[in-house]
């Protein structure tokens, strides 16, 4: 169904969810949610205008920067204030400054955390990535957001790339390339977060960064696509293909969230999660409007 052009990200999202929460779910499944996502993005780049991809990235860096720093700082100090274990509260900043399920996965072999502090950071990220995808374009869409301003905004204040695709594919053509551009730059800033936190916490060892691959690909087919116009046609299928690919990764984003999971999750730090969410969604917004 997710192929068809009238079954949206949005649609695809709710659908999961809803099929999860009555108890038609498949663990096996779900094993390859991060692999058709990171296809769906590589393929999306095909479709893309190398000006406008160096544009939306001089735009977004200085965002990206101040963003960035002031979501890791705001978030160890709420994290002292909520009370929340140190690595729990590093994890969902991280994420949350960061892009979300990526980055936790990068710095959690540096942290060392536990199982279960994972689990709750990817929890919170998960269930807030899910209300953002549906909540971002409604606001958008209320304050009267440019598509630029809208793909730059969604690119800083959601924690996934999955959603933050979603969510510009449902905002509009324009937002979409922007948001997604803007965010998979803002991804590369696993590397040096990863090390100010290694160098932080004074480990012993060495620890592997996790690289995200997927992003020097997606540049590939960006920089394939322009310098061989030729087989535009090809691009336009290859695209087509990402844009349904990134709908089915959502569907099954969506069908892996249970009641059961957010329950785990642990209500402070739920709302430790919720909170710097909804700073950082203000905060950016706020700058960028300035």
């Amino acid at each position: 169904m997710c192929f068809f052009p009238f079954v949206s990200p949005a649609i695809s999202l709710t659908a999961g969810l809803l099929l999860s929460l009555i108890g038609i779910r498949h663990d096996y499944i779900h094993r390859h949610t991060a692999t058709i996502l990171q296809l769906s993005i590589v393929l999306l780049g095909f479709g893309m205008n190398l000006d406008d991809v160096i544009h939306a990235s001089k735009s977004g860096f200085i965002e990206t920067l101040v963003s960035v720093t002031t979501v890791m700082i705001l978030g160890i100090l709420l994290g002292k204030l909520f009370k929340i274990e140190k690595n729990i509260a590093l994890l969902i900043s991280t994420g949350t400054a960061i892009c979300g399920g990526s980055a936790i996965a990068a710095v959690a072999p540096i942290l060392k955390s536990k199982n279960y502090q994972n689990s709750f950071a990817l929890i919170v990220v998960f269930v807030l990535n899910a209300v953002a995808l549906l909540l971002f374009p409604f606001i958008g869409h209320k304050l009267g957001l440019s598509q630029e301003v809208f793909g730059n905004w969604a690119a800083i204040a959601i924690h996934d790339t999955s959603s933050v695709v979603g969510a510009g594919a449902i905002y509009g053509e324009k937002a979409l390339q922007i948001a997604t551009t803007v965010k998979l730059i803002r991804a590369l800033w696993i590397i040096p977060l990863s090390l100010v936190i290694a160098l932080l916490n004074k480990r012993d060892g060495k620890h592997a960064i996790q690289f995200p691959w997927f992003i020097l690909f997606f540049v590939l087919a960006i920089l394939f696509a322009n310098f061989f116009p030729s087989f535009e046609q090809s691009y336009l299928h290859l695209n087509w293909l990402g844009k349904r690919s990134m709908v089915i990764a959502l569907f099954l984003i969506g069908s892996n969230i249970t009641i059961r999971q957010i329950r785990q999750s642990g209500a402070k730090s739920f709302a430790y999660g919720i909170v710097l969410w909804i700073v950082t969604a203000i905060g950016s917004l706020v700058f960028m409007s300035w």
